[in-house]
């Protein structure tokens, strides 16, 4: 069933009563979790047996491999009896219906996932009255090049007899990309051999960390990156991988990134054992000691995992850019010291939205083109990660440092 659809009909005229329900002020274009809600009254009817919806707000970021990411989830719900299996997912630019992403079963299997937090879920089958996830990444060159709004086709088998024709083909999913800036941060460090571990875009320790928490669902981590810290040589520790202080970044001044106003400060967690993600950590204190600055404008940061005695603001006092606020640590669910760093809506850890952000000024020396598991090695074992080095070190300016590149800080 490889059939596809012209969006353009059915889009333009959605899109047009929208532009009509707006000016009237009868249409809501944000709510919560970022999702685009939509008042459609008059487009012509057609049966979609898969519903979908976009989680996330939808904001491009430049990396520092130059180009503009958008990094969503898509909510696909079967609320038939039969079973639905999906075949394709295309992403489509509704105003030219221009195809962005096509996922054929293969690609969706490794992207798809039932309820969204069940990682070894993966799949192309879509249950009676389940729902699932679709983990989406999509790159443009340019930001002129990444369009106004996504819409979204499904096509599936879906397993009931009698449905009506072209039923084996969902529209929807539609919403609005916005075009406001990114958060601008300084450095969080000084000095060299930082590197950006779980980092954007496809690394799926942080960018598929759904969580059901307070009767929601939230994806406060999704652009989050895990700093550690290599030696010379490229090692994340030397001498007993139990003790944090043999962790090259365990220890490290943390800076202030903006000007801004501290909102949580907790100081009151041991470090944990390195070598395992600790058992028993409720919900609560998985970010263990750690801070929240507000930065205005709806933005709020969070440094986790800070060393025991460390925190060195208090909730209410204001912090200049650069200065120290903490050391790194060991404390909440880690499995090795670092600085977990994310930017989210909300001034909670995990109850929030996350948003992209940027650095305002790095140099990057090296990369791990090895990937994930070859640096997860290296956290465990002590043996060098595979780093390529970048020579000359490149300047990077209001980007976010991709996955598993090497940073120098400014001094």
């Amino acid at each position: 069933m490889s059939k596809t659809t012209d969006l353009r009909p059915v889009f333009k005229h959605v899109l047009l009563s929208i532009a009509m329900l707006v000016s009237l002020g009868l249409v809501s274009c944000g709510g919560g979790n970022g999702e685009y809600r939509l008042s459609v009254i008059n487009a012509e009817a057609q049966f979609t047996p898969i519903l979908m919806r976009v989680l996330s707000s939808l904001i491009a970021v430049q990396g520092s491999d130059e180009r503009f990411h958008l990094v969503y989830e898509l909510e696909l719900k079967n609320p038939l009896s039969g079973n639905a299996v999906l075949e394709q997912i295309k992403v489509y630019d509704p105003d030219t219906d221009q195809v962005l992403a096509t996922l054929d079963s293969t690609a969706i299997a490794t992207r798809f996932q039932i309820g969204g937090i069940n990682r070894t879920g993966l799949t192309t089958l879509l249950g009676p009255a389940q729902f699932g996830v679709l983990y989406l990444h999509l790159q443009f060159d340019t930001r002129e090049s990444v369009p106004l709004t996504l819409a979204h086709q499904v096509t599936a088998a879906i397993d009931l007899d009698n449905l009506p024709p072209g039923s084996e083909i969902s529209a929807g999913g539609m919403a609005a990309v916005r075009f406001e800036p990114v958060t601008v941060l300084g450095a969080p460090f000084k000095g060299e051999n930082f590197i950006a571990a779980d980092g954007c875009c496809e690394s799926i320790r942080h960018i598929r960390a759904l969580l059901p928490i307070n009767g929601g669902l939230w994806l406060a981590q999704r652009f989050a990156i895990d700093w550690e810290q290599l030696d010379e040589q490229n090692r994340v520790f030397v001498g007993d991988p139990q003790d944090p202080r043999s962790y090259h970044i365990y220890g490290k001044d943390l800076l202030a990134v903006a000007d801004a106003t501290v909102v949580v400060a907790v100081d009151e967690f041991a470090d944990q054992v390195p070598g395992a993600i600790p058992t028993g950590v409720a919900v609560s204190e998985a970010d263990g000691n750690h801070i929240i600055l507000d930065l205005g404008n709806g933005g709020y940061v969070l440094y986790a995992h800070l060393e025991p005695g460390s925190v060195a603001v208090a909730v209410g006092e204001t912090v200049q850019k650069g200065q120290v606020i903490g050391r790194v640590g060991n404390s909440g669910n880690t499995s090795e010291p670092h600085l977990h760093l994310h930017v989210m809506d909300a001034p909670s850890a995990l109850v929030a939205d996350g948003l992209p952000y940027v650095f305002e000024n790095y140099e990057i020396t090296g990369i791990n083109l090895a990937g994930t598991a070859d640096f997860d090695n290296a956290a465990a074992t002590g043996e060098p990660a595979t780093i390529t080095t970048v020579d000359p070190p490149t300047s990077h300016r209001n980007q976010l440092p991709m996955d598993l590149t090497v940073v120098r800080w400014p001094e």
